[in-house]
């Protein structure tokens, strides 16, 4: 079991990216993301934050990443983990859960 917490961050909007279509809301796949990986990894915890790239954002980091969501370098939503860009877009699991296994989570079964 992983000692350590991850960080995961999903950026994202109210509005649903033009590119993304038939895709469901970022807020929509930040829950949806949650509720997975306390399915498939019970009792290890992580850090999950939601944000919104039309809000203010302090972190010099998140603001640097935001930059590059509204420069169209990124679609959103956005997923990271650990500073490491796991998915943009229509976000998939098997990505997600293979980043996290790679920093140590162990699924349940």
């Amino acid at each position: 079991m992983n000692a350590n917490k991850v960080k995961i961050e999903i950026y994202g909007a109210n509005v649903i990216c033009a590119s993304c279509v038939n895709a469901p809301s970022s807020k929509d796949t930040y829950e949806w993301l949650q509720a997975a990986i306390d399915r498939k990894y019970p009792n290890q915890p992580y850090d999950i934050e939601y944000i919104d790239i039309d809000s203010p954002i302090e972190d010099d980091k998140q603001k640097d990443i935001v930059q590059q969501i509204l420069d169209d370098e990124f679609f959103y939503p956005l997923v990271m983990i650990e500073d490491e860009m796991i998915g943009e877009g229509y976000i998939q699991l098997k990505p997600v859960f293979t980043a996290l296994e790679k920093r140590g989570y162990v699924a349940q079964s």
